[in-house]
């Protein structure tokens, strides 16, 4: 175990010990600055002590407005999250990102459905879901992804609105995402399109879906649009008429979806309905959080929830950090905790990393408690989704990532912008141990060995909030609900 004085300084949860707690995340915010900060460095041994706490009763989970979100680099399992949220929920909403975002959930029978624009609470026949405009749409995949589930028997009809802001993503963008990526000599894109599709945005020549409503213009932007293909590009080919006329026969079918979201979920909010909103891709991607430049092109953290519906912060009741109780990640990037060699394929196989919109086989890591606490302070997380404790159960030892030794020996314990410095860092662990038993049938927290309570516990108290579902198989029954504890002795 190589942490030292100082490492790691837990945060207690005395400030969320309401019945109903860390509902509102600025009170949250407020109540932990005022937390002391001299506490010694949590070890290993420590986690066990945290046992000692008194299980507070809890009442039902109803935020009128709650955020999920990711925290690492993605594929956390926020689907599954907000699959069973979404039963508690009228409206389920997409923010930002496009089809490089990929959600795996399943139904109460453990049908197994991907979706990649859809937003995950499809599943649920009550909820109707909601495309913002902070979403890049490529419409033919999207109408695929329809047809998709409705042969399943999954109907979206009159369930699915897409904001008439959100731009379009074209075949031409996905061409340009290819040439780019040549030339940045291997970001790690999808190659789905995605960053063009937010430059075309940024530079104020792209298409929105609202165009579709008037053919003449609509015609007449995308023209001028693939001119900057051809202008970049040697070589460059696209069928612009050929797309032109293919989107202006799609246009009557897309028609009953479009509308003016931004009106309606504030609507929705003022008559006191419920709306999830689902994140894709997560802090570590953020564009402007992430490490870049291997990151996303948009802002996956709390702010392009807001920008991407157009919901005011005051209308949060809670943000919902999900983490896996390791890491992963795909493509290229500094990626501090990474595990290599045999563990990292075992790991690989049981927890099945392999992603969901490339099929790529994802990087292995342990958690990195500097990175999570970084999201979790941007964000400003009310709660915490651990996901796939299970994937860990047949570690004798579990090491988290407490901090990064920088080359001249000073420690960090934020993420650095510096890239070069990061590759340079050395993590500083500690070590917990495992609990050698399979956990993917347990549904109680009491039930779960004590070995994976205290590791549960031991994240908890690094971060400073509750961490209230617990991941423990794909399943959507396979999730147990911590109850919220508050800790009867100072933390060492």
């Amino acid at each position: 175990m190589h942490a030292g004085p100082g490492v790691l300084r837990p945060r207690h949860l005395a400030a969320c010990a309401s019945p109903v707690p860390l509902v509102h995340p600025a009170a949250c915010q407020q109540q932990r600055a005022r937390r002391t900060r001299a506490a010694a460095p949590l070890r290993c041994q420590a986690a066990a002590p945290a046992v000692a706490a008194a299980p507070r009763p809890e009442g039902k989970f109803e935020p009128q407005v709650c955020v999920v979100l990711g925290t690492q680099w993605g594929d956390e399992g926020k689907g599954k999250l907000v699959d069973i949220l979404a039963q508690e929920y009228e409206i389920v909403a997409r923010a930002q990102g496009g089809a490089n975002a990929g959600h795996t959930i399943y139904d109460s029978e453990g049908n197994k459905y991907k979706l990649h624009l859809i937003p995950s609470g499809i599943l649920n026949p009550k909820a109707t879901c909601v495309i913002g405009n902070g979403v890049v749409v490529h419409l033919p995949g999207l109408f695929e992804e329809i047809r998709g589930m409705k042969q399943r028997g999954v109907s979206v009809e009159g369930r699915l609105l897409i904001s008439d802001r959100a731009h379009m993503l074209f075949d031409l963008h996905k061409e340009i995402d290819g040439a780019r990526e040549a030339e940045l000599a291997g970001i790690g894109t999808t190659k789905r399109g995605i960053g063009p599709a937010y430059s075309s945005k940024a530079t104020r020549n792209g298409v929105r879906v609202g165009d579709l409503k008037r053919p003449e213009a609509f015609a007449d932007k995308l023209r001028k649009l693939a001119q900057d293909g051809y202008k970049r590009f040697e070589g460059f080919e696209y069928d612009v008429e050929g797309d032109i006329k293919a989107y202006q026969e799609m246009a009557a079918t897309v028609a009953p979806f479009i509308s003016d979201t931004v009106y309606q979920i504030n609507e929705w909010y003022d008559e006191g309905r419920k709306i999830l909103i689902e994140g894709a891709n997560a802090t570590m991607l953020d564009i402007d959080f992430g490490t870049y430049p291997y990151v996303t092109s948009s802002n996956p953290s709390i702010g392009g929830v807001l920008t991407g519906l157009g919901v005011a912060p005051n209308k949060l009741g809670a943000v919902i950090g999900v983490a896996k109780a390791y890491t992963t990640r795909v493509g290229a990037g500094p990626y501090p905790t990474e595990i290599f060699g045999e563990l990292a394929d075992e790991l690989r196989e049981v927890g099945a990393e392999y992603g969901t919109t490339t099929g790529r086989p994802r990087r292995i890591g342990w958690l990195d408690m500097v990175a999570l606490k970084f999201a979790s302070r941007i964000n400003g997380l009310t709660h915490i989704n651990l996901t796939k404790l299970d994937v860990l159960s047949d570690l004798e030892e579990i090491k988290v990532g407490v901090a990064y030794r920088q080359p001249d020996g000073q420690l960090l314990h934020t993420v650095p912008e510096d890239l070069d410095l990061l590759e340079q860092c050395e993590v500083v662990y500690e070590t917990l141990p495992g609990w050698k038993q399979d956990i993917s049938k347990v549904r109680t927290w009491e039930d779960l060995p004590e070995n994976a309570r205290s590791y549960v516990r031991w994240v908890e108290q690094a971060v400073g909030v509750h961490c209230k579902w617990i991941g423990v198989g794909p399943g959507r029954d396979a999730i147990v609900m911590k109850p919220l504890e508050v800790p009867v002795a100072a933390a060492r």
